[in-house]
Protein backbone atom coordinates (compact mmCIF):
# COMPACT_ATOMS: atom_id res chain seq x y z
CA UNK A 1 0.00 0.00 0.00
CA UNK A 2 1.34 3.43 -0.98
CA UNK A 3 1.80 5.88 1.89
CA UNK A 4 0.98 9.61 1.52
CA UNK A 5 4.68 10.39 1.28
CA UNK A 6 5.13 7.82 -1.46
CA UNK A 7 2.06 9.17 -3.30
CA UNK A 8 3.52 12.68 -3.52
CA UNK A 9 6.84 11.14 -4.52
CA UNK A 10 5.05 9.32 -7.35
CA UNK A 11 3.66 12.66 -8.57
CA UNK A 12 7.12 14.21 -8.61
CA UNK A 13 8.52 11.17 -10.45
CA UNK A 14 5.71 11.45 -12.99
CA UNK A 15 6.61 15.08 -13.72
CA UNK A 16 10.24 14.12 -14.36
CA UNK A 17 9.19 11.26 -16.67
CA UNK A 18 6.92 13.59 -18.66
CA UNK A 19 9.64 16.23 -18.93
CA UNK A 20 11.94 13.72 -20.65
CA UNK A 21 9.28 11.94 -22.68
CA UNK A 22 9.59 8.66 -20.85
CA UNK A 23 5.81 8.33 -20.58
CA UNK A 24 6.06 7.32 -24.25
CA UNK A 25 8.44 4.52 -23.36
CA UNK A 26 6.02 3.28 -20.68
CA UNK A 27 3.38 2.72 -23.36
CA UNK A 28 5.72 0.39 -25.27
CA UNK A 29 5.64 -2.14 -22.42
CA UNK A 30 3.40 -5.22 -22.77
CA UNK A 31 1.14 -3.97 -19.96
CA UNK A 32 0.26 -0.63 -21.61
CA UNK A 33 0.84 -1.35 -25.29
CA UNK A 34 -2.86 -1.88 -25.97
CA UNK A 35 -3.64 1.51 -24.38
CA UNK A 36 -1.11 3.45 -26.44
CA UNK A 37 -3.89 5.60 -27.95
CA UNK A 38 -4.23 7.30 -24.52
CA UNK A 39 -0.77 8.76 -25.05
CA UNK A 40 -2.16 11.17 -27.65
CA UNK A 41 -5.03 12.28 -25.39
CA UNK A 42 -2.69 13.57 -22.69
CA UNK A 43 -2.38 17.41 -22.94
CA UNK A 44 1.41 17.53 -22.46
CA UNK A 45 1.87 15.40 -25.58
CA UNK A 46 0.07 17.82 -27.91
CA UNK A 47 3.17 19.98 -28.18
CA UNK A 48 5.78 17.35 -27.54
CA UNK A 49 9.29 18.41 -28.63
CA UNK A 50 12.14 16.25 -29.80
CA UNK A 51 13.84 14.12 -27.17
CA UNK A 52 17.24 12.49 -27.25
CA UNK A 53 18.01 8.74 -27.37
CA UNK A 54 16.13 6.62 -24.85
CA UNK A 55 19.29 5.67 -22.93
CA UNK A 56 20.25 9.32 -22.43
CA UNK A 57 16.72 10.17 -21.29
CA UNK A 58 16.73 7.33 -18.75
CA UNK A 59 20.08 8.50 -17.35
CA UNK A 60 18.88 12.10 -17.06
CA UNK A 61 15.68 11.00 -15.30
CA UNK A 62 17.65 9.01 -12.71
CA UNK A 63 20.00 11.93 -12.12
CA UNK A 64 17.07 14.28 -11.53
CA UNK A 65 15.23 11.87 -9.24
CA UNK A 66 18.04 12.07 -6.72
CA UNK A 67 20.82 10.10 -5.05
CA UNK A 68 18.92 6.85 -4.40
CA UNK A 69 17.86 6.54 -8.04
CA UNK A 70 21.39 7.43 -9.18
CA UNK A 71 22.72 4.60 -7.03
CA UNK A 72 20.06 2.26 -8.38
CA UNK A 73 21.08 3.12 -11.94
CA UNK A 74 24.71 2.39 -11.09
CA UNK A 75 23.79 -1.01 -9.68
CA UNK A 76 21.46 -1.70 -12.61
CA UNK A 77 24.31 -0.96 -15.04
CA UNK A 78 26.09 -4.06 -13.73
CA UNK A 79 23.24 -6.26 -15.01
CA UNK A 80 24.47 -6.24 -18.60
CA UNK A 81 23.35 -9.84 -18.92
CA UNK A 82 19.81 -8.61 -19.59
CA UNK A 83 19.96 -4.83 -20.20
CA UNK A 84 20.20 -3.53 -23.79
CA UNK A 85 23.75 -2.41 -24.56
CA UNK A 86 22.85 1.25 -25.11
CA UNK A 87 21.07 1.57 -21.75
CA UNK A 88 23.74 -0.35 -19.82
CA UNK A 89 26.50 1.82 -21.31
CA UNK A 90 24.66 5.06 -20.53
CA UNK A 91 23.82 4.02 -16.97
CA UNK A 92 27.48 3.21 -16.33
CA UNK A 93 28.18 6.94 -16.85
CA UNK A 94 26.00 7.97 -13.91
CA UNK A 95 28.14 10.09 -11.60
CA UNK A 96 27.69 10.15 -7.84
CA UNK A 97 28.01 13.95 -7.61
CA UNK A 98 25.13 15.45 -5.63
CA UNK A 99 24.81 18.81 -3.83
CA UNK A 100 26.46 18.79 -0.37
CA UNK A 101 24.54 19.22 2.84
CA UNK A 102 25.56 22.05 5.20
CA UNK A 103 28.83 21.66 7.07
CA UNK A 104 27.11 22.61 10.32
CA UNK A 105 24.93 19.51 9.98
CA UNK A 106 28.02 17.40 9.45
CA UNK A 107 29.56 18.91 12.59
CA UNK A 108 26.38 18.13 14.57
CA UNK A 109 26.38 14.50 13.37
CA UNK A 110 30.04 14.10 14.38
CA UNK A 111 29.48 15.63 17.83
CA UNK A 112 26.50 13.36 18.44
CA UNK A 113 28.57 10.30 17.48
CA UNK A 114 31.50 11.30 19.73
CA UNK A 115 29.46 12.80 22.56
CA UNK A 116 31.70 15.86 22.68
CA UNK A 117 32.59 18.98 20.72
CA UNK A 118 34.49 18.59 17.44
CA UNK A 119 37.23 20.83 18.83
CA UNK A 120 37.96 18.25 21.54
CA UNK A 121 38.75 15.61 18.90
CA UNK A 122 40.22 17.56 16.00
CA UNK A 123 42.76 20.34 16.01
CA UNK A 124 41.09 21.68 12.88
CA UNK A 125 37.89 20.70 11.03
CA UNK A 126 36.89 22.19 7.66
CA UNK A 127 33.11 22.56 7.34
CA UNK A 128 33.43 22.99 3.58
CA UNK A 129 33.16 19.46 2.14
CA UNK A 130 35.99 18.08 0.05
CA UNK A 131 33.58 15.80 -1.86
CA UNK A 132 29.88 14.95 -1.77
CA UNK A 133 28.16 11.75 -2.87
CA UNK A 134 24.73 10.14 -2.57
CA UNK A 135 25.41 8.35 0.72
CA UNK A 136 27.97 10.53 2.50
CA UNK A 137 30.24 13.51 2.15
CA UNK A 138 33.89 14.02 3.04
CA UNK A 139 35.53 16.77 5.12
CA UNK A 140 39.20 17.39 5.85
CA UNK A 141 40.56 17.68 9.38
CA UNK A 142 43.72 17.36 11.45
CA UNK A 143 44.09 15.38 14.66
CA UNK A 144 45.60 16.67 17.88
CA UNK A 145 48.84 14.84 17.09
CA UNK A 146 49.10 16.64 13.76
CA UNK A 147 48.01 13.82 11.45
CA UNK A 148 45.99 14.92 8.42
CA UNK A 149 42.76 12.94 8.01
CA UNK A 150 39.50 12.87 6.12
CA UNK A 151 36.15 12.56 7.91
CA UNK A 152 33.37 10.78 6.03
CA UNK A 153 29.88 11.59 7.35
CA UNK A 154 26.66 9.79 6.35
CA UNK A 155 23.92 12.11 5.07
CA UNK A 156 21.24 13.08 7.60
CA UNK A 157 17.86 11.33 7.30
CA UNK A 158 19.20 9.20 4.44
CA UNK A 159 17.53 6.06 5.82
CA UNK A 160 14.07 7.65 5.52
CA UNK A 161 14.75 8.60 1.90
CA UNK A 162 16.06 5.13 1.11
CA UNK A 163 13.06 3.43 2.72
CA UNK A 164 10.57 5.60 0.79
CA UNK A 165 12.22 5.24 -2.63
CA UNK A 166 13.01 1.54 -2.31
CA UNK A 167 9.40 0.94 -1.25
CA UNK A 168 8.29 2.56 -4.51
CA UNK A 169 10.80 0.53 -6.52
CA UNK A 170 9.50 -2.66 -4.94
CA UNK A 171 5.87 -1.76 -5.75
CA UNK A 172 6.79 -1.07 -9.39
CA UNK A 173 8.88 -4.24 -9.65
CA UNK A 174 6.12 -6.36 -8.11
CA UNK A 175 3.57 -4.92 -10.57
CA UNK A 176 5.87 -5.59 -13.52
CA UNK A 177 6.48 -9.19 -12.43
CA UNK A 178 2.77 -9.79 -11.85
CA UNK A 179 1.57 -8.56 -15.23
CA UNK A 180 4.58 -9.13 -17.47
CA UNK A 181 6.43 -12.34 -18.29
CA UNK A 182 9.45 -10.21 -19.19
CA UNK A 183 9.34 -8.66 -15.74
CA UNK A 184 9.33 -12.12 -14.16
CA UNK A 185 12.20 -13.24 -16.39
CA UNK A 186 14.30 -10.23 -15.38
CA UNK A 187 13.61 -10.93 -11.68
CA UNK A 188 13.08 -7.24 -10.98
CA UNK A 189 12.20 -7.84 -7.34
CA UNK A 190 15.51 -9.65 -6.95
CA UNK A 191 17.33 -6.68 -8.48
CA UNK A 192 15.62 -4.29 -6.03
CA UNK A 193 16.46 -6.58 -3.09
CA UNK A 194 20.09 -6.74 -4.22
CA UNK A 195 20.18 -2.96 -4.50
CA UNK A 196 18.66 -2.49 -1.04
CA UNK A 197 21.29 -4.75 0.52
CA UNK A 198 24.11 -2.93 -1.28
CA UNK A 199 22.99 0.56 -0.31
CA UNK A 200 22.21 -0.38 3.31
CA UNK A 201 25.73 -1.85 3.57
CA UNK A 202 27.15 1.44 2.27
CA UNK A 203 25.44 3.32 5.11
CA UNK A 204 27.56 1.47 7.68
CA UNK A 205 30.91 3.24 8.01
CA UNK A 206 32.18 0.47 10.29
CA UNK A 207 31.73 -1.97 7.42
CA UNK A 208 33.53 0.32 4.96
CA UNK A 209 36.35 0.82 7.45
CA UNK A 210 36.68 -2.96 7.83
CA UNK A 211 36.86 -3.31 4.04
CA UNK A 212 39.63 -0.70 3.89
CA UNK A 213 41.58 -2.41 6.68
CA UNK A 214 41.34 -5.79 4.96
CA UNK A 215 42.54 -4.37 1.64
CA UNK A 216 45.36 -2.52 3.42
CA UNK A 217 46.43 -5.74 5.13
CA UNK A 218 46.38 -7.64 1.81
CA UNK A 219 48.76 -5.08 0.25
CA UNK A 220 50.91 -4.38 3.28
CA UNK A 221 54.46 -3.65 2.09
CA UNK A 222 53.41 -3.60 -1.56
CA UNK A 223 55.21 -1.24 -3.96
CA UNK A 224 52.19 -1.26 -6.27
CA UNK A 225 49.32 0.00 -4.12
CA UNK A 226 48.92 1.96 -0.88
CA UNK A 227 45.66 1.84 1.09
CA UNK A 228 45.05 4.66 3.62
CA UNK A 229 44.94 3.71 7.30
CA UNK A 230 41.67 3.81 9.23
CA UNK A 231 41.61 5.64 12.56
CA UNK A 232 39.48 3.08 14.37
CA UNK A 233 39.20 5.01 17.65
CA UNK A 234 37.27 7.75 15.82
CA UNK A 235 35.19 5.55 13.50
CA UNK A 236 31.51 4.99 14.23
CA UNK A 237 28.53 3.64 12.31
CA UNK A 238 27.85 6.98 10.62
CA UNK A 239 31.33 8.60 10.82
CA UNK A 240 34.64 7.27 9.50
CA UNK A 241 38.06 8.85 9.96
CA UNK A 242 40.88 7.82 7.65
CA UNK A 243 44.40 8.93 6.83
CA UNK A 244 44.44 11.69 4.22
CA UNK A 245 46.64 10.89 1.25
CA UNK A 246 47.60 13.00 -1.72
CA UNK A 247 47.85 11.93 -5.31
CA UNK A 248 46.99 12.73 -8.91
CA UNK A 249 43.58 11.70 -10.24
CA UNK A 250 44.14 8.85 -12.63
CA UNK A 251 42.30 10.45 -15.53
CA UNK A 252 44.61 13.51 -15.54
CA UNK A 253 46.93 12.02 -18.14
CA UNK A 254 48.87 15.20 -18.95
CA UNK A 255 49.66 15.82 -15.29
CA UNK A 256 50.85 12.23 -14.88
CA UNK A 257 53.15 12.63 -17.88
CA UNK A 258 54.61 15.87 -16.47
CA UNK A 259 55.61 14.09 -13.26
CA UNK A 260 57.44 11.43 -15.26
CA UNK A 261 55.04 8.54 -14.64
CA UNK A 262 55.51 5.62 -17.07
CA UNK A 263 51.91 5.25 -18.31
CA UNK A 264 52.50 1.85 -19.95
CA UNK A 265 53.95 0.42 -16.73
CA UNK A 266 51.20 2.09 -14.70
CA UNK A 267 48.50 0.47 -16.86
CA UNK A 268 50.05 -3.01 -16.58
CA UNK A 269 50.55 -2.58 -12.84
CA UNK A 270 46.89 -1.63 -12.42
CA UNK A 271 45.72 -4.77 -14.19
CA UNK A 272 48.09 -6.94 -12.15
CA UNK A 273 46.91 -5.31 -8.90
CA UNK A 274 43.27 -5.95 -9.74
CA UNK A 275 43.72 -9.60 -10.71
CA UNK A 276 45.91 -10.13 -7.65
CA UNK A 277 42.93 -9.02 -5.56
CA UNK A 278 40.66 -11.39 -7.47
CA UNK A 279 42.78 -14.55 -7.56
CA UNK A 280 45.16 -14.22 -4.60
CA UNK A 281 42.97 -12.49 -2.04
CA UNK A 282 39.40 -13.40 -3.15
CA UNK A 283 38.58 -9.79 -2.22
CA UNK A 284 38.54 -6.88 -4.66
CA UNK A 285 37.61 -3.20 -4.85
CA UNK A 286 34.41 -3.21 -6.91
CA UNK A 287 33.85 0.52 -7.34
CA UNK A 288 36.79 1.42 -9.54
CA UNK A 289 36.40 4.68 -11.45
CA UNK A 290 38.57 7.82 -11.89
CA UNK A 291 37.02 9.54 -8.86
CA UNK A 292 38.07 6.68 -6.57
CA UNK A 293 41.62 6.12 -7.82
CA UNK A 294 44.69 8.31 -7.36
CA UNK A 295 48.33 7.94 -8.36
CA UNK A 296 51.35 8.75 -6.21
CA UNK A 297 54.37 9.35 -8.49
CA UNK A 298 57.49 7.39 -7.53
CA UNK A 299 60.59 9.03 -6.09
CA UNK A 300 64.20 8.35 -7.08
CA UNK A 301 63.22 6.11 -9.97
CA UNK A 302 60.64 4.09 -8.04
CA UNK A 303 57.43 3.17 -9.92
CA UNK A 304 54.18 5.03 -9.27
CA UNK A 305 51.70 3.62 -6.74
CA UNK A 306 47.93 3.31 -6.82
CA UNK A 307 45.92 4.84 -3.98
CA UNK A 308 42.27 3.68 -3.89
CA UNK A 309 39.57 5.41 -1.84
CA UNK A 310 35.89 4.73 -1.07
CA UNK A 311 35.61 1.12 0.07
CA UNK A 312 31.84 0.87 0.34
CA UNK A 313 31.45 -1.69 -2.47
CA UNK A 314 33.78 -4.68 -2.38
CA UNK A 315 33.51 -8.02 -4.16
CA UNK A 316 34.62 -11.49 -3.12
CA UNK A 317 34.95 -14.79 -4.93
CA UNK A 318 34.85 -18.33 -3.62
CA UNK A 319 37.38 -20.97 -4.63
CA UNK A 320 34.72 -22.38 -6.95
CA UNK A 321 34.17 -19.00 -8.63
CA UNK A 322 37.91 -18.57 -9.10
CA UNK A 323 38.35 -22.01 -10.64
CA UNK A 324 35.39 -21.34 -12.92
CA UNK A 325 36.95 -18.12 -14.16
CA UNK A 326 40.51 -19.43 -14.48
CA UNK A 327 39.60 -22.61 -16.37
CA UNK A 328 37.15 -20.79 -18.63
CA UNK A 329 39.67 -18.06 -19.44
CA UNK A 330 42.19 -20.74 -20.35
CA UNK A 331 39.71 -22.66 -22.50
CA UNK A 332 38.57 -19.46 -24.22
CA UNK A 333 42.12 -18.44 -25.10
CA UNK A 334 42.59 -21.89 -26.66
CA UNK A 335 39.21 -21.47 -28.41
CA UNK A 336 38.23 -24.79 -26.86
CA UNK A 337 34.51 -24.08 -26.76
CA UNK A 338 33.70 -27.72 -26.13
CA UNK A 339 35.64 -27.55 -22.88
CA UNK A 340 33.88 -24.33 -21.90
CA UNK A 341 30.51 -26.02 -22.38
CA UNK A 342 31.63 -29.12 -20.46
CA UNK A 343 32.90 -26.98 -17.56
CA UNK A 344 29.50 -25.34 -17.23
CA UNK A 345 27.67 -28.67 -17.15
CA UNK A 346 30.19 -30.40 -14.86
CA UNK A 347 30.13 -27.57 -12.34
CA UNK A 348 26.34 -27.31 -12.29
CA UNK A 349 26.24 -23.76 -13.67
CA UNK A 350 23.72 -24.96 -16.23
CA UNK A 351 21.24 -27.85 -15.84
CA UNK A 352 22.69 -31.35 -16.12
CA UNK A 353 20.42 -32.18 -19.06
CA UNK A 354 21.90 -29.35 -21.16
CA UNK A 355 23.14 -30.62 -24.51
CA UNK A 356 26.85 -29.91 -24.59
CA UNK A 357 26.97 -29.75 -28.40
CA UNK A 358 24.21 -27.09 -28.54
CA UNK A 359 25.84 -25.06 -25.79
CA UNK A 360 29.23 -25.33 -27.54
CA UNK A 361 27.72 -24.10 -30.82
CA UNK A 362 26.07 -21.12 -29.10
CA UNK A 363 29.32 -20.11 -27.38
CA UNK A 364 31.27 -20.42 -30.64
CA UNK A 365 28.72 -18.24 -32.46
CA UNK A 366 29.04 -15.29 -30.08
CA UNK A 367 32.75 -15.58 -29.28
CA UNK A 368 34.40 -16.17 -32.65
CA UNK A 369 33.83 -12.53 -33.72
CA UNK A 370 35.60 -11.40 -30.56
CA UNK A 371 38.66 -13.52 -31.31
CA UNK A 372 38.85 -12.31 -34.88
CA UNK A 373 41.05 -9.48 -33.60
CA UNK A 374 44.56 -9.12 -32.11
CA UNK A 375 44.77 -10.50 -28.57
CA UNK A 376 45.57 -7.06 -27.14
CA UNK A 377 42.27 -5.74 -28.48
CA UNK A 378 40.16 -8.46 -26.89
CA UNK A 379 38.13 -7.21 -23.92
CA UNK A 380 37.99 -9.56 -20.93
CA UNK A 381 34.86 -7.75 -19.75
CA UNK A 382 33.18 -8.17 -23.13
CA UNK A 383 34.18 -11.83 -23.16
CA UNK A 384 32.62 -12.44 -19.75
CA UNK A 385 29.49 -10.57 -20.78
CA UNK A 386 29.10 -12.67 -23.93
CA UNK A 387 29.55 -15.81 -21.86
CA UNK A 388 26.90 -14.74 -19.32
CA UNK A 389 24.43 -13.74 -22.02
CA UNK A 390 24.86 -17.06 -23.81
CA UNK A 391 24.71 -19.15 -20.64
CA UNK A 392 21.56 -17.32 -19.56
CA UNK A 393 19.77 -18.70 -22.64
CA UNK A 394 20.55 -22.14 -21.23
CA UNK A 395 19.01 -21.24 -17.83
CA UNK A 396 22.24 -20.38 -16.07
CA UNK A 397 21.60 -18.21 -13.01
CA UNK A 398 24.35 -15.60 -12.93
CA UNK A 399 25.60 -14.93 -9.41
CA UNK A 400 25.77 -11.27 -8.30
CA UNK A 401 29.47 -11.48 -7.46
CA UNK A 402 30.31 -12.52 -11.02
CA UNK A 403 28.30 -9.63 -12.47
CA UNK A 404 30.08 -7.27 -10.08
CA UNK A 405 33.40 -8.69 -11.23
CA UNK A 406 32.46 -8.27 -14.89
CA UNK A 407 31.47 -4.63 -14.35
CA UNK A 408 34.71 -3.93 -12.48
CA UNK A 409 36.81 -5.57 -15.19
CA UNK A 410 35.16 -3.29 -17.77
CA UNK A 411 36.12 -0.26 -15.65
CA UNK A 412 39.69 -1.52 -15.14
CA UNK A 413 40.03 -2.09 -18.88
CA UNK A 414 38.72 1.38 -19.63
CA UNK A 415 41.16 3.05 -17.23
CA UNK A 416 44.06 0.87 -18.39
CA UNK A 417 43.52 1.65 -22.06
CA UNK A 418 43.06 5.33 -21.29
CA UNK A 419 46.58 5.24 -19.85
CA UNK A 420 47.95 3.04 -22.63
CA UNK A 421 45.80 2.45 -25.75
CA UNK A 422 48.03 -0.51 -26.73
CA UNK A 423 47.62 -2.28 -23.39
CA UNK A 424 47.52 -6.08 -23.78
CA UNK A 425 45.23 -6.91 -20.89
CA UNK A 426 45.70 -10.66 -21.27
CA UNK A 427 49.49 -10.38 -20.95
CA UNK A 428 49.19 -8.01 -17.97
CA UNK A 429 46.79 -10.37 -16.18
CA UNK A 430 48.76 -13.54 -16.93
CA UNK A 431 51.18 -13.38 -13.92
CA UNK A 432 48.31 -13.30 -11.42
CA UNK A 433 46.40 -16.02 -13.24
CA UNK A 434 49.43 -18.30 -13.53
CA UNK A 435 50.36 -17.75 -9.88
CA UNK A 436 46.84 -18.78 -8.87
CA UNK A 437 46.96 -21.88 -11.07
CA UNK A 438 50.33 -22.93 -9.61
CA UNK A 439 49.03 -22.45 -6.09
CA UNK A 440 45.66 -24.16 -6.57
CA UNK A 441 46.46 -26.93 -9.06
CA UNK A 442 49.11 -29.61 -8.87
CA UNK A 443 51.50 -30.89 -6.19
CA UNK A 444 51.70 -27.60 -4.27
CA UNK A 445 47.93 -27.59 -3.80
CA UNK A 446 47.95 -31.23 -2.61
CA UNK A 447 50.76 -30.57 -0.11
CA UNK A 448 49.04 -27.45 1.24
CA UNK A 449 45.71 -29.25 1.59
CA UNK A 450 47.39 -32.20 3.31
CA UNK A 451 49.26 -29.94 5.75
CA UNK A 452 46.02 -28.14 6.64
CA UNK A 453 43.92 -31.31 7.05
CA UNK A 454 46.31 -33.78 8.70
CA UNK A 455 45.41 -32.62 12.24
CA UNK A 456 41.71 -33.09 11.47
CA UNK A 457 42.30 -36.51 9.90
CA UNK A 458 44.34 -37.68 12.91
CA UNK A 459 41.62 -36.36 15.22
CA UNK A 460 38.93 -38.31 13.31
CA UNK A 461 40.96 -41.52 12.99
CA UNK A 462 39.69 -43.05 16.28
CA UNK A 463 36.11 -42.76 14.97
CA UNK A 464 36.67 -45.26 12.16
CA UNK A 465 36.23 -48.53 14.13
CA UNK A 466 33.19 -47.22 16.00
CA UNK A 467 31.55 -45.94 12.83
CA UNK A 468 32.16 -49.26 11.09
CA UNK A 469 30.54 -51.29 13.89
CA UNK A 470 27.66 -48.79 14.06
CA UNK A 471 26.85 -49.32 10.38
CA UNK A 472 27.13 -53.10 10.72
CA UNK A 473 24.84 -53.04 13.78
CA UNK A 474 22.28 -50.99 11.85
CA UNK A 475 22.35 -53.50 9.00
CA UNK A 476 22.01 -56.48 11.38
CA UNK A 477 19.17 -54.90 13.37
CA UNK A 478 17.24 -54.01 10.24
CA UNK A 479 17.48 -50.27 10.62
CA UNK A 480 19.18 -50.22 7.21
CA UNK A 481 17.00 -52.33 4.94
CA UNK A 482 18.05 -53.53 1.52
CA UNK A 483 14.90 -53.91 -0.60
CA UNK A 484 15.19 -55.29 -4.11
CA UNK A 485 12.77 -52.75 -5.58
CA UNK A 486 14.15 -49.77 -3.58
CA UNK A 487 15.43 -47.09 -5.99
CA UNK A 488 18.29 -46.41 -3.53
CA UNK A 489 19.55 -50.00 -3.64
CA UNK A 490 22.57 -49.19 -5.77
CA UNK A 491 23.51 -46.29 -3.52
CA UNK A 492 23.36 -48.52 -0.42
CA UNK A 493 25.54 -51.13 -2.09
CA UNK A 494 28.08 -48.48 -2.96
CA UNK A 495 28.10 -47.25 0.64
CA UNK A 496 28.67 -50.77 1.95
CA UNK A 497 31.50 -51.26 -0.54
CA UNK A 498 33.06 -48.01 0.62
CA UNK A 499 32.83 -49.13 4.26
CA UNK A 500 34.68 -52.35 3.50
CA UNK A 501 37.26 -50.45 1.51
CA UNK A 502 37.79 -48.02 4.38
CA UNK A 503 38.22 -50.84 6.89
CA UNK A 504 40.85 -52.51 4.72
CA UNK A 505 42.69 -49.27 4.06
CA UNK A 506 42.61 -48.26 7.72
CA UNK A 507 43.89 -51.65 8.93
CA UNK A 508 46.64 -51.78 6.32
CA UNK A 509 47.62 -48.17 6.97
CA UNK A 510 47.82 -48.55 10.76
CA UNK A 511 49.74 -51.83 10.33
CA UNK A 512 52.30 -50.18 8.07
CA UNK A 513 52.72 -47.26 10.46
CA UNK A 514 53.29 -49.68 13.35
CA UNK A 515 55.75 -51.61 11.16
CA UNK A 516 57.59 -48.38 10.42
CA UNK A 517 57.92 -47.71 14.15
CA UNK A 518 59.28 -51.20 14.79
CA UNK A 519 61.69 -50.91 11.86
CA UNK A 520 62.99 -47.61 13.20
CA UNK A 521 63.89 -49.22 16.50
CA UNK A 522 65.46 -52.33 14.96
CA UNK A 523 67.52 -50.96 12.07
CA UNK A 524 68.12 -47.30 12.90
CA UNK A 525 71.90 -47.82 13.02
CA UNK A 526 72.33 -50.13 9.97
CA UNK A 527 69.94 -48.69 7.39
CA UNK A 528 70.47 -45.90 4.93
CA UNK A 529 69.34 -42.68 6.57
CA UNK A 530 67.30 -39.89 4.96
CA UNK A 531 67.24 -37.03 7.41
CA UNK A 532 66.57 -38.28 10.96
CA UNK A 533 64.90 -41.59 9.88
CA UNK A 534 65.90 -44.74 7.94
CA UNK A 535 64.71 -45.08 4.32
CA UNK A 536 62.45 -48.03 5.16
CA UNK A 537 60.65 -46.03 7.84
CA UNK A 538 59.92 -43.25 5.34
CA UNK A 539 58.55 -45.76 2.80
CA UNK A 540 56.39 -47.81 5.18
CA UNK A 541 55.22 -44.78 7.15
CA UNK A 542 54.43 -42.83 4.00
CA UNK A 543 52.38 -45.65 2.50
CA UNK A 544 50.61 -46.14 5.83
CA UNK A 545 49.70 -42.45 6.10
CA UNK A 546 48.41 -42.43 2.51
CA UNK A 547 46.24 -45.47 3.24
CA UNK A 548 44.77 -43.90 6.40
CA UNK A 549 44.13 -40.62 4.58
CA UNK A 550 42.40 -42.53 1.78
CA UNK A 551 40.18 -44.24 4.36
CA UNK A 552 39.21 -40.93 5.92
CA UNK A 553 38.58 -39.27 2.55
CA UNK A 554 36.30 -42.18 1.59
CA UNK A 555 34.35 -41.45 4.75
CA UNK A 556 33.85 -37.85 3.62
CA UNK A 557 32.66 -38.81 0.14
CA UNK A 558 30.37 -41.58 1.37
CA UNK A 559 27.95 -39.03 2.86
CA UNK A 560 27.51 -41.06 6.08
Amino acid sequence: MITPGQFFRVLSIQRVLIRHGLDELLFTTPILRSLRFLLYLLPWNWFRGEHGPRAVRIRMVLEQLGPIFIKFGQILSTRRDFLPDDIAEELSQLQDNVPPFPGKQARAIIEKAYGCAVSEVFDNFDENPLASASIAQVHTASLKDGRQVIVKVVRPNIKLTIGRDIGLMRILANTAERYSSQGRELNLLGVVDEFEKTIIDELDMMREAANASQLRRNFSGSAQMYVPEVVWSLTHQNVMVMERVSGIEIDKIDELRKTGVDLHQLAETGVDVFFTQVFRDHFFHADIHPGNLFIKPGENGAPAMYIPVDFGIMGSLSEFDQRYLAENFSAFLDRNYRRVAELHVESGWVPKDTRVDEFEFAIRTVCEPIFDRPVKDISVGALLLRLFQTARRFHMKILPQLLLLQKTIVNVEGIGRQLDPDLDLWRAARPSLEAWMRDRVGLRSVLRSTRQNVPLWIDRLPELPGLTFEILDQIRSGRIQVVSDDPQLRQIRREIARIHQRIVLAVVGVGLMIGAGVLNGVSAETSRMIGPLPLGVWVLGGIGIVAVIAALRNKKTSGL
